[in-house]
């Protein structure tokens, strides 16, 4: 991670829940970092994300669609964490159009002004286990077909595979992290447009009991530090150019375990059992967890933190700080 001291790094969704986290971690490194963010207030970004960091980092508010600005600001850069993206399913499903706009014309637009203007940078995108639909086989490695259930899925498909295009065909170095269940803190949780576990630790701490939807579905969560730590290691390692990565955890656990585990872990509290609301019952995947070798093997990345402490973490983060996120 040394070769990181004094590069100048360009987070996108940089005042969001991952890349928050990643810039505190690359100013610990002693890197230049600047944040881009549009500050849309569906979309996570929170100010408060920086606290004490504001003296170390620089901030432009701005969205990624900003052809002009995002020219601006590419210039110069050694690394670009491309993490900027509308993240709702059901969001996706509603207004669909806007979801292509973000998550699939802003990055041609992106890669395309790289191109012309920083040909040398390396990007790491933020891709999502969300394109491989429901899963044929367990656990799911790279080579799993791909078959989105939803619009979002299928514009995050189409933004993976523009950054893999424009590594092999223009020289861009890009590679891709199939993202999972990330949590930790930092994250969105006055509602379920990141992650269903959000709104399950908000009302958790709000004294309130939460829903589980079935509940017997499996699926593997990965810690908002061991993330951060895989896109460092995909950043500095030329042998990640053109490659996809899954990430995975350390464990594999179904939703009602994992409410039971967030409810021993907070010292109480309840939850119910409810079946699927309908709409989200349609562009539901079963049980999924990923297959995670190659980025272990190729990068040497393995995650640390288990699912109890995890959870721990998060609630030590939101107790004292659960209002600057509502």
């Amino acid at each position: 991670m040394k070769t990181l001291e004094g590069k100048r790094t360009l987070i996108t969704g940089g005042l969001g829940f991952i890349g928050a986290n990643l810039a505190r971690r690359l100013v610990a490194l002693g890197a230049n970092v600047t944040l881009v963010d549009s500050l849309i207030p569906e979309y996570g970004g929170n100010l408060f994300n920086i606290a004490g960091l504001e003296n170390n980092v620089r901030v432009n508010i701005s969205d990624v669609r900003d052809v002009h600005s995002f020219r601006y600001l590419v210039q110069g850069q050694d690394y670009l964490f491309n993490l900027a993206g509308q993240t709702s399913h059901m969001d996706s499903m509603q207004d669909p159009f806007t979801d292509l706009d973000i998550n699939s014309h802003a990055q041609l637009s992106i890669l395309e002004t790289c191109r012309k203007y920083n040909p040398g940078i390396k990007i790491v995108f933020a891709g999502t286990r969300q394109i491989y639909g429901k899963p044929d086989y367990l656990p799911v490695d790279e080579k799993h077909s791909l078959r989105p259930v939803d619009v979002n899925g299928v514009n995050k498909m189409s933004g993976e595979n523009y950054h893999i295009l424009y590594n092999n065909v223009y020289g861009i170095r890009a590679c891709v992290l199939r993202l999972t269940n990330t949590y930790g803190p930092r994250m969105r949780v006055k509602d379920a447009r990141q992650t269903f576990l959000g709104i399950w630790v908000k009302q958790l701490i709000e004294g309130k009991s939460f829903e589980v939807w079935e509940g017997e579905q499996r699926r593997d969560f990965t810690y908002v530090d061991d993330a951060v730590e895989a896109f460092l290691l995909a950043a500095t390692q030329e042998i990640s150019n053109g490659r996809i990565y899954n990430l995975g955890g350390c464990e594999v656990i179904n939703l009602r375990e994992l409410a039971a585990l967030l409810v021993k872990v907070n010292g109480g509290g309840a939850f119910k059992t409810l079946e699927f609301p309908a709409d989200r019952k349609r562009i539901d995947i079963g049980d999924y967890y990923a297959d995670d070798r190659l980025i272990r093997s190729e990068l040497k990345w393995i995650p640390k933190t288990n699912i109890q402490d995890g959870l721990q973490g998060t609630l030590d983060y939101y107790k004292p700080n659960l209002g600057r996120y509502l």
